[in-house]
């Protein structure tokens, strides 16, 4: 069994930062891409941020230059750093880990967590 567990969303004011966290655990033997995806009532699921095992790293445009993802592979941990919070960066914030283990490699799911950005 395999979990993701997310943590560090809350509210935060237009212009704030918050730091998202993201840590696989069970019987693992490895984690490849780890990514970070977005959703806001009515609207799809959105890549925000992803890095490889190898720590290439892709930032889509609508968020270059105030998110940042990094990752400790030894933790099996992703972050994703944000600043300059905007108002229509609110969204429940998902992790993504595609994960080796016994029976293969399989794409996992974090339960979300809420980021807010209001005055």
């Amino acid at each position: 069994q395999v979990q993701l567990v997310e943590s560090g969303g809350g509210l935060v004011q237009p212009g704030g930062s918050l730091r998202l966290s993201c840590k696989a655990s069970g019987v693992i033997f490895a984690t490849d891409d780890m990514s970070w995806y977005r959703q806001s009532p009515g609207k799809g699921r959105e890549l925000v941020a992803l890095v490889s095992r190898d720590g290439n790293k892709y930032i889509p445009d609508s968020v270059k230059g105030r998110f940042t993802i990094s990752r400790d592979i030894d933790k099996n941990t992703v972050y994703l750093q944000m600043n300059k919070l905007k108002p229509e960066d609110t969204a429940v914030y998902y992790c993504n880990a595609i994960v080796r283990r016994s029976v293969g490699t399989t794409p996992h799911w974090g339960q979300g967590t809420q980021v807010t950005v209001a005055s």
